[in-house]
């Protein structure tokens, strides 16, 4: 034990020096220096790069904000330009039928027209044929009665009589001329 206090009493003067005295002092405040030093310039390149890394990603960003932007555009853009492309096929489908509806309703008045003028044709050369039939049978009628009045006068007239009346015609055809 008393070995035990020798040592203790030791490390009690041992302990009584002071502070900046003891090597580890000493060591330590040369450390924080060197760190100090070091840090110093380390610091600022260290700084510069973070900076340079933070203004790289800040360009990246804005150029992918642009690039969303730009894409935004675009689809608004294609979008509208779709848009535009579907009214105006609507409108072309709208004409389209329009057309052919006011195509269809002409040939139709041009084909009821067409028959109308070929039924009036038709009308017409029927009349020309009843007209032709009439004036034929009248024609046949009066040659007819021609031939048989020429026979009823030669079987029935003299010749005095027959010499009579065309003496009598050619008296009366100057008043029949004039």
């Amino acid at each position: 034990m008393q070995a035990l206090a020798a040592e203790t009493a030791n490390q009690a003067a041992a302990h009584a020096e002071a502070f900046y005295v003891a090597p580890e002092f000493w060591v330590a405040i040369a450390f924080f220096i060197l760190i100090g030093l070091v840090f110093k310039p380390v610091g600022r390149a260290v700084t510069q790069a973070l900076d340079m890394r933070g203004n790289a990603i800040a360009a990246r960003i804005e150029e992918a904000r642009k690039l969303r932007d730009d894409a935004q555009e675009m689809l608004a853009t294609y979008q509208r330009r779709q848009r535009d492309a579907m009214r105006e096929a609507e409108e072309i489908l709208a004409h389209a039928k329009a057309e052919a509806q006011r195509t269809s309703e002409q040939a139709a008045r041009d084909l009821e027209e067409t028959l109308k003028r070929r039924q009036q044709q038709a009308l017409d050369r029927i009349a020309q044929a009843e007209a032709r039939a009439l004036q034929e049978v009248r024609d046949m009628a009066v040659n007819v009665a021609i031939a048989a009045t020429q026979r009823l006068i030669a079987e029935n007239l003299s010749s005095d009589k027959a010499a009579a009346l065309v003496d009598g015609a050619i008296q009366d055809l100057p008043g029949k001329l004039h």
